[in-house]
């Protein structure tokens, strides 16, 4: 009997993190999902098999561990800023570890000098796991997902508004994908490296949407008349901001309103619809109304009613009151990469060993 080889899943309680555990599980593979914490979503995977590793995806000591006995892994940075130096991170492991064929997320837009910070760590993040002699590399490239769509699901469901700054209502801009397809795709590349090596692939939903379109799937799904309302860039900053989960960084905030420009120069339109899906993900690519209505069912909160309404429209006030984000500004900064256990060099045996060896140094006292 054949034995499967163990596929290790980075960002695994991400967006496609996760639908790309549980496809892989489902087809027999072994899996190591790497997240932050033991959380409901690490509880999801255990249940369904998955062997959970729990660590700092930007810590190499980590990293380097989670690669033990790993020959195929996918590649996800975190939505947050320093990609790049997560790509770095697991790269240097990957090398390390002589990982034979890596799936890498990246992204439609990828190009050398784009405005996007992000955008241009995905080019470089590619690029770099690339140079690896030992591994073989599939690249999955998704524009504008269905998901982030849904970001303001709360607000079409009580208060019948669409809103985003994807410009004109009946021009089709986009073939929104799924969580679900796009992690198909993926795994299709993990478990048959030989026929997917060295390829890039473009996962879409099934045909071009407009503003209108998904404005009317929505409201089709959620049983009532949603309307699309183009908004500014700035009033999408402070939508970002004030509404739940407000769990978006003014750095990822800044990449969003350069991606609406994309958007809106007809980028993510471009060549879309492709077959990836149903040739490569051996699936049928879900309709926009299709992944609404999945939300819908998952979330009672999004029926009509008096307290929802009420609660939309406070949430409408708050965004009125929320400062709007200096775009500029968050352009010419960057954050920095923390660790949450970092070491001085003495306190670290490999320092040591590595500047003296044979005889390793003792570590200095602390000082007060």
């Amino acid at each position: 009997m054949t034995v499967r080889p163990k596929i290790l899943v980075t960002s695994a309680g991400g967006k496609t993190g996760i639908p790309v555990t549980l496809q892989l599980l489902e087809k027999g593979f072994p899996v190591r999902a790497f997240l932050r914490r033991h959380d409901r979503r690490a509880e999801l995977l255990e249940r369904a098999g998955a062997e959970i590793f729990i660590g700092d995806q930007y810590a190499l000591s980590d990293m380097r561990e989670a690669m033990r006995g790993i020959t195929r892994a996918y590649q996800c940075a975190p939505t947050a800023p320093n990609g790049l130096h997560f790509n770095a991170v697991f790269t240097v492991a990957a090398n390390e570890a002589r990982v034979e064929h890596v799936v890498t997320l990246g992204q439609w837009l990828s190009t050398a000098d784009h405005p996007s910070l992000f955008t241009r760590e995905v080019y470089l993040s590619d690029a770099l796991i690339r140079l690896s002699p030992a591994a073989s590399v599939t690249s999955v490239n998704p524009g504008w997902f269905a998901d982030n769509y849904l970001m303001v699901i709360d607000m079409a469901a009580h208060l019948g508004l669409f809103t985003m700054p994807l410009g004109d209502g009946n021009t089709k801009k986009n073939a929104p994908p799924s969580n679900e397809d796009i992690a198909s795709v993926a795994v299709a590349a993990l478990i048959d490296p030989d026929r997917h090596a060295g390829r890039s692939y473009r996962p879409t939903g099934p045909e071009l949407l407009s503003p209108n379109d998904i404005a009317r799937a929505m409201g089709r799904a959620l049983g009532r008349r949603v309307r699309y309302m183009d908004i500014s860039e700035k009033m999408m900053t402070k939508a970002l901001r004030a509404l739940p989960p407000s769990n978006y960084s003014e750095a990822a905030v800044s990449q969003l309103a350069i991606y609406a420009e994309e958007y809106r120069r007809g980028a993510f339109a471009l060549n879309a619809p492709t077959d990836d899906v149903q040739q490569i993900g051996g699936r049928v690519p879900e309709t926009f109304e299709s992944i609404v209505r999945r939300l819908v069912a998952a979330r009672p909160d999004l029926r009509r009613s008096p307290v929802g309404t009420a609660r939309a429209a406070l949430g409408f006030m708050k965004i009125a009151l929320t400062p709007a984000l200096d775009l500029a500004r968050v352009q010419s900064e960057r954050d920095y990469v923390r660790l949450a256990d970092p070491r001085f060099c003495q306190d670290t045996p490999e320092w040591l060993q590595s500047r003296v060896p044979g005889k390793p140094l003792a570590p200095r006292a602390h000082v007060a």
